[in-house]
């Protein structure tokens, strides 16, 4: 190796698409719980906020599966993680 070529990591991570997958649902899960808990307590705007951030959580999944599914469609039969 020279000194122009770049040192490439063995363990060096690609892409963060699983752990924001993993962290999406999490967040689906546990907000919709709140949600409910929230609304069930009589406590509405905390309902509403928790409702919201489950909403945020569904569209950040929608754009992780989109990402994943241009990205197989780009390197098809590669696998790049566990999950896929």
């Amino acid at each position: 190796m020279t000194r122009s070529q770049p040192r490439r990591r063995v363990n060096a991570a690609y892409s963060a698409l699983n752990l924001r997958l993993v962290l999406a649902t999490f967040g689906l899960v546990t907000m919709t719980v709140f949600a409910v808990l929230a609304f069930w307590a009589g406590i509405a705007w905390l309902g509403v906020v928790c409702a919201v951030l489950a909403v945020v959580a569904v569209v950040d999944l929608v754009v992780i599966q989109r990402r994943r599914a241009a990205r197989h469609r780009e390197e098809p039969g590669v696998r790049h993680s566990l999950f896929e």
